[in-house]
């Protein structure tokens, strides 16, 4: 059974997913509008009665905006966070559509298995996912301000990685930003940089040598570009003898525009 993945946004500015296989689809975040959402459910040909749940990472807005909108928008949709998010939310999603999961749990939608991980990030209780069904398996890791061995080992088998690339350290340091939102997006809590997502993503070529796909996602709007996030992402794999094509094809997904599907 083919599992696929579409971005309908992925930046600084609102996030969504979608995954689906022929009888679910679940979206992770809800950050953008409830009409870009439902316009996205159209273009991939998602029918709104197929998607069961969305998976929320965190409270922040570009999150969140618009979980109450398709909490109405789509009957029967469950909202599915962990307690220290679900106590941050203030969207007004029905009671009933609530679901807690425990971080480090495994929960079930549909023939979906979702694994909640803990990340880094200047949130209450902020999580990536690994969403696996047969034997494939989707992990988004975005929002962390760093990778850890618990991280790395949870993405780390992953056949197609959201993994962020949100900024070029150097614009964003010589940029417009106040010394203090400069000091938390490169903190332990802030932003991966497009070097540190190569780093990283080198180290798990490395040890897992397989066919893989890598979307690399939330980009700042100021402080990076695809152009810039692509290249240097392929000069620190380069360095270490890794070429993008073959077993590893890297792609971006934008801020504001639907990116195509892919099958896992």
């Amino acid at each position: 059974m083919t599992v696929k993945f579409c971005s309908f946004a992925s930046g600084s500015s609102g996030n969504c997913y979608v995954v689906k296989d022929e009888k679910t689809a679940i979206l992770i975040d809800a950050g953008i509008s409830g009409r870009r959402i439902l316009e996205g459910l159209e273009r991939t040909e998602t029918p709104a009665d197929m998607v069961e749940g969305v998976l929320v990472t965190h409270e922040h807005i570009d999150h969140v905006r618009s979980l109450g909108v398709i909490a109405k928008k789509i009957p029967g949709l469950l909202v599915y966070a962990n307690k220290g998010t679900w106590d941050c939310i203030d969207k007004p999603v029905p009671e009933e559509r609530k679901r807690t999961f425990v971080t480090g749990e495994d929960f079930y939608i549909g023939d979906f298995v979702i694994r909640p991980f803990a990340i880094s990030h200047d949130a209450a209780e902020p999580v990536g996912f690994s969403i696996y069904h047969g034997d494939k398996q989707i992990s988004i890791l975005t929002d962390s301000g760093c990778i850890s061995e618990e991280q790395f080992e949870e993405v780390l088998d992953a056949d197609l990685l959201v993994l962020e690339a949100n900024h070029e350290e150097e614009m964003l340091l010589f940029g417009k930003y106040p010394y203090s939102l400069k000091h938390r997006i490169l903190g332990d809590k802030g932003h991966l940089s497009n070097i540190t997502a190569g780093q990283w993503l080198c180290r798990i070529v490395n040890e897992q040598p397989k066919d893989r796909r890598v979307l690399l996602g939330h980009m700042s709007r100021e402080n990076n570009t695809p152009e810039v996030a692509m290249q240097a992402i392929r000069n620190t794999l380069e360095e270490s003898g890794i070429y993008i094509g073959g077993s590893l094809k890297v792609d971006v997904v934008l801020r504001d525009t639907i990116s195509k599907i892919f099958n896992v």
